[in-house]
């Protein structure tokens, strides 16, 4: 895995309480702030914190962008990039197949819930 894991505000609320903290306190602990965007700190030598043994250990509450995963915006917009994907994950192209308006459902959850992430790229088109 690499790359960062980003949160919504809603994202943040449900973990938190998922953990038994108060927002402002699990984002003092597990997040990192900047002017458009909140993500995950990374533990040395691991890309997550909540990704233990294989598992994430805050599933119920995990992340839009993990929940999501692989149907974001520019994996399902880009036969390259899915295919750069599927090349790590071994879940992809894996199993029962996906109906592509129940992915581009999910895939329309990614841009609510991060919009700073795909304003850019639609103001560029």
């Amino acid at each position: 895995m690499e790359g960062e894991v980003y949160l919504s505000e809603n994202d943040l609320v449900k973990a938190a309480a998922y953990v038994g903290l108060e927002p402002a306190a699990f984002e003092r602990k597990h997040c990192i702030r900047t002017a458009s965007q909140l993500r995950l700190r990374k533990p040395p030598g691991r890309q997550c914190y909540f990704h233990k043994d294989n598992c994430c250990s805050i599933h119920p509450a995990k992340p839009t962008q993990c929940r999501a995963f692989p149907y974001w915006p520019e994996l399902l917009e880009s036969e390259t990039a899915w295919a750069e994907a599927a090349a790590y994950c071994p879940g992809m192209n894996q199993g029962e197949l996906v109906n592509i308006q129940e992915a581009q459902a999910i895939s329309a959850e990614m841009k609510v819930a991060y919009p700073e992430m795909y304003e850019k790229v639609s103001e560029s088109l």
